[in-house]
């Protein structure tokens, strides 16, 4: 008899109607939002290496432009750079 009492209370009918439509029908359900966080995870751990590499790169300037001779070693290393009078050789290996 009680089951039957909570079954007719229209006011828990219709919370439970108005709550599975925003669970399933909604923009913002369940599946959305398992969806945006999983992007935002995956979002911040690009940040993060993102940030690690600033960090490096901007390490590796300041060292370069520090004094001339690491500019010249960062030049003919990374852009087969010379003077005048020198030959480079180049091994490639496989």
């Amino acid at each position: 008899m009680k089951f039957i009492k909570i079954i007719k209370n229209r006011y828990l009918i219709a919370t439970l109607i108005f709550l599975g439509y925003l669970m399933i029908f909604d923009q913002y359900n369940f599946r959305a939002q398992y969806r945006l966080m999983s992007e935002l995870n995956h979002l911040e751990k690009e940040k993060e290496f993102y940030q690690s590499q600033l960090t490096k790169d901007s390490n590796t300037y300041y060292t370069l432009f520090d004094n001339n001779e690491n500019l010249e070693r960062f030049a003919r290393e990374r852009f087969k750079m010379k003077k005048e009078n020198e030959d480079i050789f180049l091994i490639i290996r496989e």
